[in-house]
């Protein structure tokens, strides 16, 4: 698909690093991350918001009930919110986040489907 062909509204759409759920950048600086922001802080911080998002992603799932999902079981997002997650994301929380979540025993597994953490 050509960018030609991707509405306007859906071109700033961009995935978590943590937990791949999907947002535009204007919701993350706004609201932060509904699972991860008390480890990544992007609430009102759109530098952390291109740091801990990427806007290379594939595929999108929409969550209405992630506790009773298969689905969510195989993309380990039973735990999180409702809402549209990515299949893959492609990137690399920051060395320092990383730090950050493994000093709160959180662990980080990268999203990306095509790569192995």
């Amino acid at each position: 698909m050509s960018l030609q062909t991707v509405p306007k509204d859906l071109r700033n759409l961009r995935a978590c690093l943590l937990c791949s759920l999907v947002k535009t950048i204007e919701q993350f600086e706004f609201d932060g991350c509904d699972n991860c922001e008390e480890y990544l802080h992007m609430k009102g911080n759109r530098d952390v918001v291109y740091d801990c998002t990427s806007s290379n992603f594939d595929g999108l799932i929409a969550m209405i009930s992630p506790e009773d999902s298969w689905v969510a079981k195989w993309q380990r997002t039973e735990r999180f919110v409702r809402g549209c997650y990515a299949v893959s994301v492609t990137g690399r929380l920051p060395p320092g986040v990383i730090r950050n979540l493994r000093a709160q025993n959180i662990e980080y597994r990268l999203r990306d489907t095509s790569q192995k953490s």
